[in-house]
């Protein structure tokens, strides 16, 4: 079965491109080959290509372990972390 791409909108695709460049940024830092990520992290290197593209059909268990292999796994703890909306939308809710 084949991934299917997921549609976003341009500003969110954008974001997704940014992550994958910050992606591509951190395994250049460490002198890490594209071979040695892919492999570290158990996907093809096409994979891994998609990933530093910021492709939205890729897994995020994919890009999970390519953050592991780069020792940044902490950074997923990040995501929705700091909920401002919801953080809002309850103080409302206290309020009434």
């Amino acid at each position: 079965m084949s991934a299917k791409k997921q549609i976003l909108f341009p500003k969110h695709q954008l974001l997704l491109e940014q992550m994958g460049e910050n992606i591509k940024l951190a395994r250049k830092r460490r002198k890490l080959t594209a071979i040695q990520i892919a492999e570290r992290a158990d996907i093809a290197r096409t994979t891994l290509y998609q990933i530093e593209k910021g492709n939205s059909s890729v897994a995020i268990g994919a890009y999970f372990n390519v953050l592991r292999v780069l020792g940044l796994q902490d950074d997923f703890l990040k995501i929705a972390a700091d909920d401002e909306l919801g953080r809002k939308l309850q103080d409302l809710d206290l309020l009434k």
